[in-house]
């Protein structure tokens, strides 16, 4: 996919090959154009082939590229903002249709994976989402109100149970969700194409769309060798999106992540840290996130690019925050590094557009990608099949507004967290 070993690092050395996918080259007609091959893109395909339609996913690179195939491979439910939070963004409809829909999304995606015996390291103990302080355990036992009140299966820990669930007593608390996971994020996004490509979906990377023409009845799209004649195109780029929309990457603030990973710890090691296999990941603003892979690598991540000034820094950050997080594991280096941008909204919630006559997008998951995606993705396909009208998705459809001094924000994120590495779990 890309020779940089910092693009998709430990996922793209144990994910399993890629199907075939080579670029387009001449002119082919399908029913319905995707761009994209993320996790919303590729579920869309695999949905909309199963369903009898033609179909065609144009990636500009390779599958999975982008956050689809760097994130953590935390399979969350719901959103980063709090439960009551939706319905009074989107209304009482919306809010408790998008609170149904992500509420049951990790069931989709295990479902999938399931069903079409997708090897990306399944593993549904749920996650652990833990308490930095008496602030951080106040904002969880809330959350667990809200979402109890819901009828959804979570759980406060206390201290006690959190250190023998994590491994550390650095946590007041944590908020065990049932309903989530993990998965190597890369491996399922190759499933899904394998999937749909198995279903008759067309799929060709090496492939960005260059230009876009609307001609009355079909849309027809451009790439270097080749192009798609299509009467729909599900747009699903998020925050790869090139200058073809422009609108979309205007509206998303890139938040930089960066994950990395240990070689493959000892049995002993192992079991003295998330002995259950949940992923987890803290209240703090600046947060850290953590999980084992299957091999038994411990992977490690927050905020940052590992790119210039960051790079060290987040490197030394990184061995001193796993140190006294993780006593037993002082010295250790890490085996792998990459990073990659989340795309931000101003409220913290995706957002749908109708970028034309027959074209429709979704964005800004917002660092909750693989079952909101997967989820999206099949709403969009229904959308476009008719078995679904617009009246019926779980967010309305907007129009697309540029977030106000992105850039800005931009560089303020990345530098920020340099800042915060550079101090923070200095023993």
């Amino acid at each position: 996919m890309t020779d940089d070993p910092r693009s998709h690092g430990l996922w793209a050395r144990s994910a399993p090959p890629a199907p075939p996918t080579p670029p387009l080259d001449g002119r082919i007609a399908v029913d319905v154009a995707i761009v994209g091959g993320g996790f919303t893109g590729l579920s869309a395909a695999l949905h909309l082939a199963e369903g009898g339609t033609r179909v065609a996913v144009l990636e500009g690179v390779g599958i999975g590229f982008g956050g689809s195939g760097r994130n953590v491979g935390l399979v969350n439910a719901g959103m980063w903002v709090m439960p009551d939070d939706l319905p009074r963004a989107l209304g009482d409809l919306y809010g408790a249709r998008l609170l149904d829909l992500l509420g049951a999304a990790p069931s989709v995606v295990f479902d999938l994976v399931a069903r079409h015996g997708i090897a990306c390291e399944p593993e549904r103990q749920g996650t652990l989402h833990c308490a930095v302080g008496r602030t951080g355990l106040a904002e969880l036992q809330e959350r667990a109100r809200q979402w109890q009140a819901r009828g959804a299966p979570v759980r406060l820990l206390d201290a006690e149970e959190t250190a023998r669930q994590v491994g550390t007593r650095a946590y007041a608390g944590a908020l065990l969700d049932a309903r989530a996971g993990t998965i190597q994020p890369l491996a399922y996004a190759r499933g899904l194409a394998a999937a749909a490509i198995e279903a008759g979906a067309r799929i060709h990377t090496a492939s960005p769309v260059v230009a876009v023409a609307d001609q009355g009845t079909s849309w027809r799209l451009g790439t270097p060798h080749g192009s798609v004649e299509a009467a729909h195109v599900i747009v699903a780029t998020n925050a790869y999106t090139s200058a073809v929309w422009p609108e979309i990457r205007a509206e998303l603030v890139h938040l930089p992540y960066f994950n990395m990973a240990t070689a493959p710890l000892s049995d002993a090691l192992r079991r003295s840290i998330l002995p259950e296999r949940q992923g987890a990941w803290d209240t703090r603003e600046v947060l850290s996130s953590f999980r084992f892979d299957q091999a038994g690598r411990l992977v490690f991540g927050s905020v940052g690019a590992l790119r210039g000034t960051g790079l060290a820094i987040h490197r030394g950050w990184g061995r001193r925050a796993l140190a006294k997080l993780f006593p037993q594991l002082a010295g250790f280096a890490f085996e792998t590094e990459w990073y990659g941008q989340i795309g931000m909204t101003a409220n913290h919630l995706p957002r749908l557009h109708r970028l034309g006559r027959n074209v429709v997008s979704v964005s800004g998951y917002n660092g909750r990608g693989i079952a909101p995606g997967t989820v999206f993705g099949r709403c969009l396909a229904h959308l476009v099949q008719g078995t679904i009208g617009e009246d019926d998705l779980p967010l309305p459809v907007t129009e697309p507004v540029a977030a106000p001094r992105r850039r800005l924000k931009e560089a303020f994120y990345e530098a920020g967290a340099q800042l915060v590495h550079l101090t923070d779990a200095r023993l």
